[in-house]
């Protein structure tokens, strides 16, 4: 068979392939439902996005609090931060800690596990592509 019937072959049977669907919109983050009141700012879905992100509360809250350079506590399900914070920037710093300590490097899947090396420094692997990256604190 000549070559030129032999690719017109071929880039008929990739014409009649179904075109792969790309799509990230499986995981989303739920918004943070956060409530100014006086001096302190608390999300009251914190619980709702650590369980979602399959992640601690109290790493979130770590990271969270840390980004925001603030004290604050977890009280039940809810995160009390001291300082008077948007809604925007609750969620950007939410966005970065999905982007650095959840979605992995590689695949850009959200199914990961973190894992304690030493002091400050985590191993995150992913779940679905068998991916190791190290995570620092």
């Amino acid at each position: 068979m000549p070559e030129a019937d032999y690719n017109k072959l071929l880039d008929e049977l990739f014409d009649k392939l179904p075109k792969k669907k790309v799509s990230n919109s499986r995981f989303e983050v739920p918004p943070a439902d956060t409530v100014v009141a006086g001096s302190k700012t608390t999300i009251k879905n914190f619980d709702a996005i650590c369980s979602y992100v399959r992640h601690k509360p109290a790493d979130v809250a770590k990271y969270l609090l840390k980004e925001l350079a603030v004290p604050g506590v977890v009280d039940g399900g809810k995160l009390v931060i001291q300082g008077k914070f948007s809604q925007r920037s609750v969620a950007d710093r939410l966005n970065r800690y999905v982007t650095s300590r959840v979605l992995c490097k590689e695949c850009g899947k959200p199914d990961t596990s973190l894992t304690p090396v030493e002091r400050n420094v985590y191993s995150m692997q992913c779940e679905a592509c068998g991916a190791r990256s190290t995570v620092r604190n």
